[in-house]
């Protein structure tokens, strides 16, 4: 799933490629991608893009008085096109679920791959109308997110670093990846709890999360959409390697699997040499 650095990198992309340009029409493709019908994606036509802002994980394009709003999910993906077949596409065929065209020719479509349509745009007034931007936390790169609001964040629950780190309420635009990243640059257990976090340890987090994300994000600033999935893969110290060796210490990445996830980690580097023992076998290590 794209996290917040590959979301900033197409932000930063369309940016470049939209502002000030006119959108010619907006073809929804698949049933399942459009979750807003009023008002309709003919409103789009004519209307000149002004921004391209990003709310955790999702894409916002500002054209005229209305936004559209792009969740790319675990299996979407932006691709930018210089032009398109004069012929329009068959809804329903293939990956294709949207596809956005300017008055010069080139655009964008959106794909999903798999079964599992997860896929959404929304075509909104206010980005706030969508429930998913709605009841996002704080930007964890936004200059008023300093180390006393990180706190406060934490402090506000009795939850697993993981899950903290991954809960878009808390805190926006981290998954799956980037919270085995950090974890792993703080040398920290995915299942030690916030509650026992002391300020030190709250600090040495936070400072993991922000050099983390903001590393990821240089990376990926410049890097055309469709090498940004194995940039990111490329750059993966734990997550998504198990079974090799940690970058840091030598020792086997490992992993604990759930019903439609895992998580990566490395014992020696964050959970004392111990491995964690499998939720429905067990109780977690701390």
């Amino acid at each position: 799933m794209p996290e917040l650095p590959e979301v900033e990198a197409l932000r930063d992309f369309l940016d470049d490629q939209l502002v000030g340009k006119e959108i010619a029409r907006v073809l929804p493709l698949a049933i399942s991608v459009l979750k807003t019908y009023d008002p309709p994606p003919t409103a789009l036509e004519g209307a000149t893009v002004t921004s391209v802002e990003r709310h955790g994980k999702f894409l916002d394009i500002t054209a005229g008085q209305l936004h559209l709003l792009i969740h790319l999910a675990r299996a979407g993906w932006l691709r930018w096109k210089d032009s398109f077949p004069a012929t329009p596409p068959r809804p329903g065929k293939g990956p294709l679920a949207l596809r956005t065209v300017l008055t010069g020719g080139d655009g964008f479509d959106l794909t999903e791959m798999g079964t599992t349509k997860r896929l959404a745009v929304h075509l909104v007034h206010d980005p706030a109308d969508v429930p998913g931007v709605a009841r996002l936390g704080p930007d964890p790169l936004a200059d008023s997110f300093d180390r006393e609001a990180f706190a406060m964040v934490l402090g506000g629950a009795r939850r697993q670093l993981k899950g903290a780190l991954r809960d878009q309420s808390l805190i926006a635009g981290i998954g799956n990846a980037y919270s085995d990243e950090i974890l792993h640059v703080a040398k920290m257990s995915p299942f030690k709890l916030t509650t026992a976090l002391g300020e030190n340890d709250i600090t040495h987090l936070y400072n993991a999360m922000r050099t983390t994300l903001k590393d990821a994000v240089e990376r990926s600033r410049g890097v055309a959409a469709g090498r940004l999935k194995a940039e990111k893969k490329s750059s993966m110290r734990v997550h998504g390697r198990t079974g090799q060796p940690c970058p840091v210490c030598g020792d086997t990445v490992l992993e604990v699997s759930f019903s439609d996830s895992s998580l990566q980690y490395c014992p020696t580097c964050q959970t004392g040499g111990k491995p964690l023992a499998d939720r429905r076998l067990s109780r977690l290590l701390k």
